[in-house]
């Protein structure tokens, strides 16, 4: 083999399925649904954002420390730590400390922990009936809250200290709350009925 193909065999990289099924099936239904005259019109994920508030972490900061390694296994990338903006004597915050972890996800990391979220992370949730179709804002982004980070198989149960929530923020370029709506439910979001 020529140096050039060992290095575009290197480079290659392979679609997240959750990516693929949006491409080829769900924007064309879409954007025949929503009467858009090309698929690309359709709405699609920008960005999925996780964030973790971890309040004693002002305390402790190995248990930021904590929350950001097992936010890096969750995401697949690295946690950013989030710092207190100000002062808030009631909390026994001071200005700087760290308060807590968050990840950007986008592109080919944003759909493969979609797809982990819908298929794998969600049917381990106890009593799992559907999540809530109130979460949508008027910009077409969908925010919900899971309780424990336990659910995500990367996490290994002997390990953790201390069961801890976290946000989970999916933004799309979605017009409406229904357009948005349409969008999760055909990528397999499981909405209460």
């Amino acid at each position: 083999m020529s140096p050039a193909a060992v290095s575009a065999e290197r480079t290659k990289v392979e679609v997240p399925r959750l990516l693929e099924r949006y491409r080829k099936t769900i924007a064309p239904e879409l954007a025949k649904k929503f009467g858009y005259s090309n698929a690309m019109q359709a709405p699609r994920l920008t960005k999925v954002v996780l964030n973790m508030g971890v309040g004693e972490g002002a305390a402790d900061v190995k248990i930021v420390e904590q929350a950001a390694a097992e936010m890096a296994l969750i995401a697949g990338q690295k946690p950013v730590i989030t710092r207190s903006k100000k002062a808030i004597s009631n909390f026994k915050i001071r200005q700087g400390l760290p308060i807590g972890v968050k990840v950007t996800l986008r592109r080919y990391r944003m759909y493969e922990f979609l797809d982990r979220l819908i298929s794998v992370a969600m049917p381990r949730i106890r009593d799992f009936r559907g999540i809530d179709a109130r979460g949508f804002d008027q910009g077409g982004n969908y925010a919900m809250g899971l309780n424990e980070q336990l659910i995500f198989p990367e996490i290994e149960f002997d390990k953790v200290t201390r069961t801890q929530g976290m946000d989970v923020v999916i933004c799309t370029t979605a017009k409406s709350r229904d357009q948005a709506f349409e969008l999760l439910k055909a990528l397999g979001m499981p909405f209460k009925e």
